[in-house]
């Protein structure tokens, strides 16, 4: 597949570098040479220096005969106008653009996107990717990341481990034979700042990160077996009132009977006005987020969980250590940048959210079309979770998965069969038609997907 990606930052950068790891045929564009030039000098990748929009930029790129084109400039309009040019002027089959100002976004104003005005195939919304990842931080109050999975029947938790869970020092076989009716599986451990797939006769141990694949209905014994408590977020408090906050506000007001209550700091006077004119039942307090006196008054000290969402990392981080250090149990704060994620737990900090993680797993779960129906990725884009459909001409179809040769760095987490999901053991064999959700570390995804036979479909 030949792509073409417009923007080589952090979000470019990635998708360039997963999707050169599979062999595909990709072009990076940047107006900054630099940004090119450690795309080119890293990745397998080849590299324009240009403004994107510009039509002779996208030629020298290869757009005559590209398969597809990403637009995630830093600019909504530039992004905009390179999918308009990749579909006028080289009739480009599929196309991407990332967009964050949200009267883009406006469900009025939809038919924008036909393909009879300005044709985008796929609109990614960082903003509401990123909210989205909130909520579902919020609906795991006690793992520092989580997804779903299979129609919304299998959950990941990243669970730190840490003295009170009960199982360390235990092979992970043992753990099938003293939870017998469990249906979860260890599918990642990072260790020591190293992400890996272990094996049944590996230990866990205190300060490990794993990742377990579990039914929904087992999430909360899953985490009680690791150590974890579950407990349910009633009151929560936004620090930011940008679109991110406003965003996890609306959602949060629309959960059926007033479950929770929010309330939101916000330092900028014009956007807390907005936002308190936007929202219904959220209560917006003007101020800084790191005034400890702003906080007893939002009352912290009886909150549920503290949510750092303003623009700023650092904000984010002291907001989110001084609200737990004035009671609050639970801090979850965005970070954009990944040097800064190590610090977490050094700071009490109970999980983060990666915009640049959310955006990257929005994207390729479009890019990945064929038989794949989801891609989650996972820490610094180290590995991902990979739902497909079995097909009949997969070599996994059919076998015992104690026969499917898979890398080291793969592992089962779920199987749909008919409307029951399994825990794969070696017995389980893996039909056509099946749906299968696999863990696989970034240096084995190309041959997870030889192994599903996925092909790439744009009609």
């Amino acid at each position: 597949m030949k792509v073409i990606i417009c923007g080589a930052g952090q979000v470019g950068w990635q998708i360039a570098r997963h999707l050169a790891n599979e062999r595909n045929d990709v072009t990076v564009v940047d107006s900054n040479a630099d940004l090119v030039r450690r795309a080119t000098d890293t990745l397998d990748v080849q590299g324009v220096a240009g403004f994107a929009s510009y039509p002779d930029v996208l030629d020298r790129a290869g757009a005559r005969d590209a398969d597809m084109i990403i637009a995630a400039t830093h600019s909504d309009e530039v992004n905009m106008v390179t999918c308009q040019v990749a579909h006028s002027v080289f009739n480009v089959p599929r196309k991407i653009a990332r967009l964050r100002a949200q009267s883009y976004l406006n469900a009025i104003y939809s038919d924008l996107y036909r393909r009879d005005h300005m044709p985008i195939e796929v609109v990614i919304s960082p903003e509401r990717e990123v909210a989205a990842a909130a909520l579902k931080r919020l609906s795991a109050p006690s793992a520092f990341d989580t997804e779903f999975f299979i129609d919304g029947k299998v959950q990941m938790l990243g669970i730190a481990l840490d003295d009170e869970c009960p199982v360390v020092n235990t092979p992970l076989r043992q753990l099938s034979d003293l939870f017998t009716t469990l249906e979860a599986v260890v599918v990642g451990v990072r260790r020591d700042g190293t992400l890996f797939a272990p094996d049944a006769g590996d230990q866990l141990f205190v300060n490990d990160e794993i990742y377990v694949m579990t039914k929904v209905e087992d999430a909360k014994r899953t985490l009680e077996i690791f150590g974890k408590t579950s407990t349910k977020q009633e009151r929560v408090i936004l620090i930011g009132g940008g679109n991110v906050g406003r965003m996890v506000a609306e959602e949060l007001e629309k959960l059926p009977g007033r479950a929770i209550r929010a309330k939101m700091i916000e330092k900028d006077r014009a956007v807390a006005e907005a936002a308190a004119e936007a929202l219904e039942r959220t209560i917006v307090l003007h101020g800084d987020g790191l005034d400890a006196a702003l906080l007893r008054e939002a009352g912290i000290e009886r909150a549920d969980a503290v949510l750092a969402v303003t623009d700023d990392d650092k904000t984010n981080i002291l907001s989110a250590v001084r609200a737990k250090s004035q009671g609050c149990p639970m801090a979850i704060a965005l970070i954009n940048d990944p040097t800064l994620v190590p610090l977490m737990v050094p700071l009490g900090i109970d999980a983060h959210i990666n915009p640049r993680g959310t955006t990257v797993s929005s994207i390729l779960r479009h890019i990945r079309h064929g038989r794949v129906r989801d891609v989650y990725s996972l820490g610094d884009a180290e590995a991902e979770i990979i739902e497909a459909e079995v097909l009949s001409t997969s070599p996994i179809a059919g076998q015992q998965v104690r026969d499917i040769d898979f890398p080291e760095g793969v592992l089962i987490g779920g199987l749909l069969q008919g409307d029951t999901v399994v825990k794969p053991t070696g017995s389980t064999r893996v039909n056509e038609g099946d749906i299968i959700a696999l863990f696989a570390l970034a240096k084995d995804i190309g041959e997870v997907e030889r192994l599903l036979q996925v092909s790439i479909d744009y009609f």
